[in-house]
């Protein structure tokens, strides 16, 4: 199983293969010829006009933008991800405010990493090929700067944890049958025991006990049900630590620091994610937030269990709270920065919490709080191309009417807006979040200050009905045959931008990625005659065919959310909705953008609504990364897509 680096690791691509006459080769054998069809790098572009120099000029400091995350400590310092150059790669940072030392240097990105709790001698890291999403685990020495493979090449991997001494860790892997997830323990050599065998949902490992005897795991279904079990490594048994007739949600669960408990966050019989405390002894249950109206994340335990640490989420917006165990009092923290927290570590001496802040007019940074001093403590400062960030743009929450009522009123949409200077009417861009069980949140986006602080445009992004973050009855509301429900939402959001006078309803574009994709051309079939252009990346055109083609590893997991086309009925209602079905509604531009490793939405989605909008008369650009997956995550491939958005809306939305 040990395997140098140097191993090249196994790649699943799409069967499409680049001829040097510009043709695509399909799997049956036969071929496609686009006129303009060229290649740029390891781009396959077609309908795309070339991109202007003044253009290209225009963007290039909002290209280069750079961000750095947490990723753990090591000693007094962190570990982060951040570029430089064409990928992210981890780097290290041994004083607030430090140069950022780079530990990793590949072409492919390497954005996960867990180090070992009190232990400087190395890390385990996740990197794949291509954006196959076919994680493979390496240790790094850091005495020799050394990676090796753990992992066979081929297989995924995925959720490492570590127990507390730090000597061996627990991940899921698809190694058996490339579509059960089950749960391996792995030493630093790579010496591997089987912990778990599973049957179906998305298994992982999230806690060790003390003494790393048993662990706690839990069985993903759907976002609405997921079941959490202690392991014990020795015997093999699964001990069910909640009423495994319970449907309910469930997010991070953690051993207390004597082993007596877990706390673990769940919907159980609440509309939001709470924080509870289990006894492991007496099955008794106590619900530590019941008066928090919001979603409680992540959670995280100090290594000496003097300290919990949780973040809120708020309307989309982060809080932080950090308790004093075991009397479970709030701390004072410093004031920190607005913005969405993420990836909690505490020290290996328990005395600072380490974080990642994104605020939406900065690039995402890395932070800490030393709980004794309660000071904040700013350890990274990234760049923003050389811009003044103070000129980019807050967005506003706001929220608008849709069709139903919710309460005997009108059902409320929350979303954020981005209004550029200027009393306008601007053109709009609607940006439709993924999911679908995902949450636009005020994330910075250098895309979106670009369109509205250089080309004038407003932003919209909605949460519809289906987002997280408001709740599980919101969450459900476009579960099965209500799917499009939530296009209807967007629609009443044009019904709202009309009646705004600073917008322009005759110049709105919609754009979105993955379900955000079938958002976009959901919203084409329903309104073109609204609509003056549409932006979609990795997204679904036909739900049969996606559902067929996607990863084993996933398919029952997406039918949980959209339905299982096993079922006759089912499958006429997915046909029914699916937009690849209605391409003779589609009336607008499309611009589409695809990876060919996609191991999610693959790239066969894209190519069958290209080919029907094509045939059409549908003017299509269209944009295949043959060295990306779910999305473009290589600058040179991300810089050149961004300037056809722009070239795009230059032309079909600004006018």
């Amino acid at each position: 199983m040990k395997n140098s680096v140097g191993v090249a690791l196994v790649m699943i691509l799409v069967p499409v293969a680049l001829l040097s006459n510009g043709c695509a080769t399909r799997q049956d054998g036969t071929d496609r010829t686009e006129a303009d069809s060229r290649q740029i790098g390891n781009l396959v572009v077609s309908g795309v006009p070339p991109i202007p120099a003044p253009l290209q000029q225009r963007l290039r400091q909002y290209e280069n933008t750079r961000a750095a995350s947490v990723r753990g400590w090591v000693g007094e310092g962190l570990i982060i991800t951040t570029r430089f150059g064409q990928t992210n790669q981890l780097h290290r940072v041994r004083t607030p405010m430090g140069a950022r030392e780079q530990i990793t240097f590949f072409e492919e990105p390497v954005t996960q990493a867990y180090p070992p709790p009190g232990r400087e001698d190395g890390f385990v890291y996740a990197r794949d090929i291509g954006g196959s999403e076919f994680y493979q685990l390496f240790w790094f020495d850091w005495a020799t700067a050394a990676s090796t493979m753990l992992t066979d090449g081929k297989s995924r991997y995925s959720g490492v944890v570590w127990d507390r001494s730090g000597e061996k860790f627990a991940y899921t892997t698809t190694e058996r049958n490339g579509s059960n997830w089950d749960i391996h323990i792995s030493n630093r050599a790579g010496e591997r025991q089987i912990a778990l065998e599973t049957e179906a949902g998305a298994w992982s490992a999230l806690d060790w006990s003390a003494d790393a005897s048993k662990l706690l795991v839990t069985r993903y279904v759907s976002i609405n049900e997921s079941y959490v079990y202690q392991l014990d490594i020795n015997t093999g048994a699964l001990q069910p630590l909640l009423d495994p007739a319970l449907k309910v949600a469930i997010g991070p669960a953690l051993y207390s620091a004597d082993g007596k408990g877990v706390y673990f966050t769940s919907d159980l019989g609440a509309e939001f994610m709470r924080l509870h405390y289990l006894d492991i002894a007496s099955g008794n249950i106590d619900v530590l937030t019941a008066d928090v109206p919001w979603d409680v994340e992540e959670l995280t335990l100090a290594p000496d269990g003097r300290h919990l640490a949780m973040t809120v989420n708020e309307n989309g917006r982060s809080s932080l709270a950090v308790w004093r165990l075991p009397e479970r009092t709030p701390l004072a923290l410093p004031d920190i920065p607005t913005g969405v927290i993420y990836w909690l570590s505490f020290s290996s001496d328990s005395s600072s919490l380490a974080f990642s802040l994104n605020r939406p007019t900065a690039p995402t940074d890395g932070y800490s709080i030393d709980l004794e001093d309660r000071a904040l403590i700013r350890w990274t400062r990234s760049e923003a191309g050389g811009l003044d960030t103070a000129g980019f743009t807050q967005p506003e929450l706001i929220s608008y009417p849709t069709f139903d009522r919710d309460q005997g009123a009108p059902r409320q949409i929350p979303a954020y807006l981005y209004q550029p200077a200027g009393p306008g009417p601007h053109p709009v861009v609607v940006s439709i979040h993924g999911g679908p069980e995902g949450q636009y949140r005020p994330y910075f986006s250098a895309t979106i200050q670009f369109m509205v602080n250089e080309l004038g445009i407003a932003v919209i992004a909605p949460n519809v009905r289906g987002s997280a973050g408001y709740g599980k009855s919101y969450l459900q509301l476009d579960n099965g045959v209500l799917r499009e429900d939530s296009v209807k939402d967007i629609g009443a959001l044009l019904d709202w931008i009309a009646q705004q006078p600073q917008l322009a309803a005759d110049r709105v574009a919609v754009m979105g990625g993955s379900y955000g994709g079938y958002m976009v051309l959901a919203s084409l079939v329903h309104y073109s005659n609204r609509l003056a252009a549409g932006i979609e990346s990795v997204g679904i055109s036909n739900f049969v065919t996606f559902l067929t083609n996607t990863q084993d590893y996933r398919r029952d997991l997406r039918r949980a959310e959209y339905g299982d086309e096993r079922d006759p009925a089912m499958r006429q209602v997915l046909e029914d909705i699916s937009p690849l079905n209605h391409v003779e509604k589609i009336k607008r531009p499309l611009l589409i953008s695809q990876g060919a490793n996609d191991p999610r939405v693959p790239a066969s989605e894209s190519e069958q609504i290209r080919d029907a909008l094509s045939a059409a008369g549908v003017p299509v650009w269209y944009i295949l990364a043959l060295d990306e997956g779910h999305g473009f995550r290589k600058k040179v491939n991300r810089d050149y897509y961004t300037a056809a958005i722009m070239l795009f809306l230059e032309q079909y939305l600004i006018r």
